[in-house]
């Protein structure tokens, strides 16, 4: 669990929306968990006022549904969400792996091999929290040496939503095992400034955890089913 993100220094409703956003993304408010506001205001010794105000942030963001005479819930995404948001993702990520193989420095990318390196070991130690954690670092930073503001924006608005599932497929048997093995092809072509190569490799990486978030339902199921027997 992540510190919490202190309330001082921001506007109140924005330090108590960053607070909600972070909850939502570490799984502390789980996908289409109700929000008990009257606990959260008493916990973080706020109003109800600031802490609505918030939530409406977070629901413009697409982040928390609001539900007349009900209140708010997180929203969780449906599978039809995640087979359309995973190629799109892997079409702006890779333009990203693209253009920061082009422009990055080369203390970039030394930085960025860095993040790499502790992806690694992540994946030696079998730890699904920290790889998921390291990922999430790496593809940030990928995206940030893109330098495009307006491909930052769209992949960002877009990543929030990526968190949601917050690397479900690593749960997959084996898939920590392929995605390391992907990031070694990603991080090769961007260290050799391989454009079209590192472009390649994003994308096929995304897609790549789509077929792995389907081949963990499919075990789901076969799982639940036999349950059931």
């Amino acid at each position: 669990m992540t510190d919490p993100i202190p309330l001082r220094g921001l506007s109140l409703h924005d330090g108590v929306a960053a607070r909600l956003r972070t909850m939502v993304f570490e799984r502390q408010l789980a996908p289409g968990q109700w929000i008990d506001e009257k606990a959260l205001a008493r916990d973080w010794q706020v109003s109800r006022t600031p802490l609505r105000e918030a939530l409406k942030v977070l629901a413009a963001e697409g982040l928390v549904e609001l539900v007349p005479q009900r209140g708010s819930r997180v929203v969780e995404l449906t599978d039809a969400d995640a087979d359309q948001l995973f190629p799109v993702m892997a079409l702006l990520e890779g333009r990203c792996a693209h253009e920061a193989a082009a422009k990055a420095s080369d203390a970039d990318i030394a930085g960025l091999r860095r993040i790499h390196d502790a992806l690694e070991s992540c994946a030696a130690a079998r730890d699904i929290d920290g790889y998921y954690r390291v990922n999430h670092e790496f593809h940030s930073r990928v995206q940030a040496l893109a330098a495009n503001r307006w491909l930052d924006r769209a992949t960002g608005d877009l990543r929030r939503f990526m968190r949601l599932l917050r690397g479900r497929q690593l749960n997959l048997p084996g898939r920590i095992d392929a995605s390391i093995n992907e990031h070694r092809v990603l991080i090769d072509a961007i260290q050799q400034r391989d454009a079209v190569r590192a472009e390649r490799a994003m994308h096929d990486h995304l897609m790549a955890q789509l077929v792995a978030l389907r081949q963990l339902r499919e075990l789901e199921c076969r799982q639940e089913a036999a349950h059931a027997r």
